[in-house]
């Protein structure tokens, strides 16, 4: 423990660390979080004029592959848009409950790294090795 002043608080410098920490991961959280829903909102847009695609003179798609394909594209893009909010929203919840940097399964200590190179990290690099996932 640190103590600054005689006005102020004693406070230990890990503590105040990791409120800047949780303080910077909940702005980068919420600012991706901002951007994947636009994504999203963009990818569901550009699926609903795929499957407004232009009909030929007798009402059939001139390239019947050419939508059903660019329709599975935008829906597979959906899917990953959506999977990545709910991780991003899963990880604003464990910053609000607190246990935001630690594993979800064992609750080791995610290190920091990957915490910066992913915010919504849910698992230490071993555990996610181990499921095959990043």
């Amino acid at each position: 423990m640190w103590h600054s002043g005689a006005d102020e608080p004693t406070r230990s410098p890990e503590a105040e660390g990791a409120e800047m920490d949780e303080r910077v991961a909940r702005e980068r959280l919420t600012a991706e979080r901002a951007e994947v829903a636009q994504l999203l909102k963009g990818t569901l847009s550009d699926a609903e004029q795929d499957r407004d695609t232009e009909l030929d003179e007798f009402g059939n798609y001139a390239d019947s592959a050419q939508p059903l394909t660019a329709q599975g594209l935008d829906d597979s893009i959906a899917e990953g848009l959506r999977d990545r909010l709910a991780a991003i929203d899963r990880a604003l919840q464990r910053l609000d409950q607190g246990t935001y940097g630690r594993s979800v399964v064992s609750g080791e200590p995610i290190p920091d790294a990957r915490l910066e190179a992913d915010p919504a990290a849910e698992l230490t690099v071993e555990e996610a090795r181990a499921r095959g996932a990043s």
